[in-house]
């Protein structure tokens, strides 16, 4: 049976089973990606957030991919070099291992595409720094590596790693990088040393020594020309890199955000980066607690599909009435003839449940406050303002887990998603939660059977999902029965009717 076809046919076989569209998808999640809900040990229900997701796919492609390899000999030899096309750890102690692997058979590490080391043991684990060694040694046996993500922190490690990339890995489309602040210089080198980039994140932890002695040296005011880049992600202390990039080159630019936590000081020049970049943008995602001038940043940005604000923010009204005050909050100059989508962060306090609910008792004012805020904003979400819009979706889970928790909104908070789902089903306007359901809709007893389902077999991989040796199980010999066969076609037939457009597709797709 496995003469039959040629070795092509059964690599795109395995390939449908192993979901690996998604995996080598070149696009980073957004925050208008889906979460979804999952039975939890500790409570009833939890969000499961894009990064979650992602991880479980691999999980359970690499599971799928050794189920293949060890149903026979011949397919052993096919889907040898199949196994590694990704790699990915919750463990960074494992690349030792995976070095001594690609050691002993060099060819390996030619068919890798993908490498991603996921933050999971948080405050137990050891830093990543510590197994530099390990990692350039990876990243120097991986020449076709496209996706390159990091949930660790680095730190004096990133320098080499930068290096080697930009050495060995000139086919990196993908990188997420989270670094301290000070690493900007060696960050901006990196960047420069891939020319062929289309997602870039980069998370910028608080600098270890005082913000204002830090300097860029030579890659001060470097002027990068990046011809591919299409998503680009900032987090944390971000302000010096968006203050370069200003002057950069970035012609196909589509996708742009910025996330600026919970800090309130050092707000990063956005409009200057908007000025030089936001005509291109069609997806712009602004997460920060100060307010910006959101209707001269619309005005920059006039091709926007897909846009994301704070609802907290205390937009100014309109000039003819800011002098009382309390005019209507208009939030375009001139109607945005293309946003469809609008994303809402924020509203912590919208609803009466979590945080809000804490605040309520001692300080009732500043909850009052911020509710108005919301109202204001939320009325001003008109087809005045943008003509296109079909769809305006919460994106906080904590919100949602809040609702899910408290089920449903409270005291004052109910009467409010009443009025704002009353308002957006009378403009023929969705208005969804972080999951992309109906907001208000939680989750029901019905699902359980599923999500208890994927918990057995996470629990099923999770003592081998990390593993990338070829000594594990013993092999079969002989040729590939009918029933396997079958099995592999109904997999790939399943997965296929499941399968919806990539979660992390980008805006502009």
């Amino acid at each position: 049976m496995v003469n039959s076809l040629p070795p092509e046919l059964w690599s795109h076989i395995f390939g449908l089973a192993a979901d690996e569209d998604t995996i080598f998808y070149p696009g980073l999640p957004t925050s208008m990606t889906q979460s979804s809900w999952a039975r939890s040990l500790v409570t009833d229900w939890q969000l499961k957030t894009p990064r979650d997701s992602i991880n479980m796919v691999q999980r359970r492609s690499y599971a799928t991919k050794k189920s293949i390899i060890s149903t026979c000999q011949s397919w052993r030899r096919l889907g040898l070099e199949f196994l590694v096309r990704y790699l990915f750890f919750n463990d960074p102690s494992k690349l030792r291992s995976l070095t001594a692997l690609l050691a002993s058979n060099p060819s390996l590490g030619w068919w890798t595409r993908r490498l991603h080391i996921t933050h999971f043991l948080y405050e137990r684990s050891p830093s990543l720094d510590d197994f530099e060694v390990a990692l350039t040694s990876v990243l120097a046996q991986t020449p076709n590596l496209e996706i390159f993500i990091v949930d660790w922190p680095l730190s004096r490690a990133f320098g080499s790693i930068a290096d080697t990339l930009g050495t060995h890995c000139k086919n990196l489309r993908t990188a997420y990088w989270h670094v301290p602040a000070e690493l900007l210089p060696k960050v901006i080198w990196a960047v420069d040393a891939l020319p062929l980039l289309v997602s870039l994140a980069v998370e910028f932890d608080a600098p270890l020594k005082d913000s204002d002695t830090l300097t860029l040296g030579s890659a001060q005011d470097v002027k990068l020309h990046l011809p591919n880049l299409q998503q680009l992600i900032l987090r944390g202390y971000s302000a010096e890199f968006i203050e370069q990039a200003s002057g950069w080159s970035l012609p196909l630019l589509r996708s742009f955000t910025f996330d600026f936590g919970s800090k309130c000081e050092d707000v990063p020049d956005v409009l200057s980066f908007l000025s030089t970049h936001g005509t291109s943008l069609l997806f712009l995602d602004l997460n920060c607690i100060p307010a910006l001038d959101i209707r001269t940043i619309l005005d920059l940005c006039p091709l926007l599909t897909t846009f994301s604000f704070n609802l907290d923010w205390k937009i100014a009204p309109i000039a003819q009435n800011a002098d009382a005050g309390d005019g209507p909050i208009v939030l375009t100059n001139r109607p945005h003839e293309h946003i469809a989508h609008i994303g809402l962060h924020g509203l912590l306090f919208a609803f009466g449940v979590g945080l809000a609910s804490a605040y309520a008792t001692p300080d009732p004012l500043r909850s009052l406050l911020v509710q108005r805020t919301n109202d204001r904003n939320f009325a001003a979400l008109t087809k005045a303002s943008f003509p296109k819009l079909e769809r305006v979706r919460v994106l906080s889970p904590t919100v949602l887990t809040d609702l899910e928790r408290a089920d449903g909104p409270q005291g004052s908070g109910m009467e409010r998603w009443e009025r704002w789902a009353g308002m957006c089903e009378g403009k023929s306007i969705r208005l969804e939660d972080c999951t992309g359901a109906l907001l208000g809709t939680l989750p029901q007893e019905d699902e359980e059977d599923e999500d208890e389902e994927d918990d057995e077999e996470d629990d099923v991989l999770e003592d081998n999902e990390y593993s990338y040796t070829n000594d594990e199980e013993p092999v079969r010999p002989g040729g590939v029965g009918l029933s396997e066969l079958r099995a592999l076609l109904e997999e790939c037939r399943r997965m296929s009717e499941e399968r919806e457009d990539p979660p992390f597709a980008l805006a502009y797709r």
